[in-house]
């Protein structure tokens, strides 16, 4: 062999060596499988309180852990097939939130465990046996959304003058959201309120939906879940459009312009799925690890959209906001 050939051979293999070890060696990290309900941009700040906590407990990605991103854009189609390939690809723990999503990645695997950062109604769901014994590979946290729904009423009987005809929307394939929408009707109509109620199934109802609503509501409360997120600017769009004040579950609805948004505080959920998945990395069982339900709740009010409204939020009420947009 020639001596500059050679010398090729060996500064190749000295290159390409270094490449496979890394290669194997993130190969051996524990990995997990993150099953996304809606896109990056809506859970960037959730996604960040996961890693963060993950990182205090000894766990850094690209050195300790891997992640393994998978972005289902609010699509229950597109989580099972997420699911089925995260399984293939045999992760350690799937990490997901949002029933749906949660119950996609369950029909996949009843062995790798599953943490689930939020989820309505558990139990009702058959995600977990029970809260205190989840019996199988699924665990996690609680939403408790529901519960939040005479809140949020008297937040908008608060910021709506003479609140009398309330529009209620969700999504008709979310069976959780609908068992919301039904207790927003029950205890609306206790407050004395009319309530109109539309459900979405595509992207294309929400313009319909608007110009009906626009003569039947003082408000719109948005049942939240992983569709609704997805289209939170166009409902943002279109509720300005007709001038309705928009009562929402998540502060990602109010960030993109709706009126206001009371509930859990989902960064603090995900933060804490970040201890589920360390007891499970460290030999834990899912089936052992008690649901936690919600610590946090956070109350976010637009001004900006209060005032293009011509609203005027009480001065109680912004006193006792978590954050104010202006």
């Amino acid at each position: 062999m020639k001596r500059r050939a050679f010398i090729t051979l060996v500064a190749g293999a000295a290159v390409s060596w270094p490449l496979a070890a890394r290669g194997q060696q993130l190969a051996k990290l524990p990995t997990i499988g993150l099953l996304g309900a809606t896109t990056p941009a809506v859970m960037s700040q959730w996604v960040a309180a996961f890693v963060q906590r993950l990182r205090e407990l000894g766990w850094v990605e690209g050195r300790t852990i891997a992640i393994d991103y998978r972005w289902t854009e609010g699509s229950n189609d597109r989580a099972a097939e997420m699911a089925a390939e995260l399984v293939r690809l045999k992760v350690d723990v799937i990490v997901t939130s949002g029933t749906p999503i949660v119950l996609a990645a369950k029909r996949a695997t009843a062995d790798l465990p599953i943490v689930f950062a939020a989820a309505a109604d558990p139990v009702g769901s058959g995600l977990v046996a029970s809260l205190a014994r989840p019996g199988a590979n699924v665990t996690g946290l609680s939403v408790q959304s529901p519960d939040l729904v005479g809140k949020r009423l008297e937040f908008c009987r608060e910021v709506v003058p003479g609140l009398q005809r309330l529009a209620v929307m969700a999504s008709v394939d979310n069976s959780i959201a609908m068992l919301e929408m039904g207790e927003v009707q029950a205890l609306a109509g206790k407050l004395g309120l009319d309530v109109g109620t539309f459900e979405i199934r595509r992207p294309e109802d929400f313009a319909l939906a608007f110009e009906t609503l626009k003569s039947r509501a003082q408000a719109l409360y948005v049942v939240s879940d992983p569709f609704m997120v997805a289209n939170r600017i166009r409902i943002h769009t279109l509720a300005m459009s007709v001038r309705m004040p928009t009562m929402h579950n998540f502060r990602e609805f109010v960030e993109v312009g709706g009126l206001m948004s009371y509930g859990t505080s989902f960064p603090d959920l995900w933060r804490r799925a970040g201890d589920y998945v360390d007891k499970i990395l460290r030999g834990a069982k899912p089936a052992d690890l008690p649901v936690e339900q919600p610590t946090k709740f956070d109350l976010v009010i637009n001004l900006i959209t209060a005032k293009a409204l011509g609203l005027t939020i009480p001065p109680m009420l912004l006193a006792r906001a978590d954050e104010v947009i202006e």
